[in-house]
């Protein structure tokens, strides 16, 4: 007579299983640091996309009228989450600096959080204008027109006068913060 044998089914142990979870969780986070790198650095693309057109409606508004889409006569420091009658010019919505309506600035239209262009809750009247992460953007403007723009210092390659230019645009960034250190700013003129 043949000796026979049962096979019992056999599983997974406990150390094999948390072996294959670490393996899992270890992959996991790796895939979520990716992604959130990923993330960041289409939001700095975004962000450097709508900087350089808000530099580009200024000097197009500048060649078409001689002058800037704000009043006055030394040079300023404008936020777009605050100075409307600025957007309202290069988006055509203010006949009295942009009397011919043209409208100079095509962005990104904002929904419901703050990025992007906002409208007010009628619809027609700018609310602001904000980079990916929900801060506003920062313009110098050339108001004595001497083609010269001097940068704050603590922006990023900041506390410096830039020649030939008319105008300046910058972000700061995820963290917030006019820093020279951490290099999350959204600039326009280079380093």
């Amino acid at each position: 007579m043949k000796p026979s044998f049962s096979r019992q089914p056999r599983g997974f142990t406990l150390v094999e299983l948390l072996v294959v979870i670490s393996i899992i969780a270890v992959l996991a986070s790796a895939g979520f640091a990716a992604a959130n790198a990923a993330i960041q650095k289409a939001r700095k693309t975004t962000a450097l996309a709508t900087a350089t057109a808000l530099e580009s409606a200024v000097n197009n508004f500048y060649n078409d009228y001689g002058t800037m889409p704000k009043d006055g006569g030394e040079d300023v420091t404008v936020q777009t989450d605050t100075d409307t009658a600025f957007l309202n010019a290069l988006l055509g919505d203010d006949d009295t600096i942009n009397p011919r309506g043209i409208r100079f600035l095509s962005v990104k239209e904002g929904k419901g959080n703050k990025n992007g262009l906002i409208y007010g809750s009628g619809g027609t009247s700018v609310e602001g204008l904000y980079d990916p992460w929900g801060g506003p953007f920062f313009v110098v403007l050339d108001m004595n027109l001497d083609e010269k723009v001097t940068i704050p210092s603590g922006v990023l390659n900041g506390g410096r006068t830039l020649n030939a230019r008319r105008i300046a645009v910058w972000s700061r960034g995820a963290d917030y913060k006019d820093n020279n250190k951490i290099n999350d700013d959204v600039i326009t003129w280079g380093n």
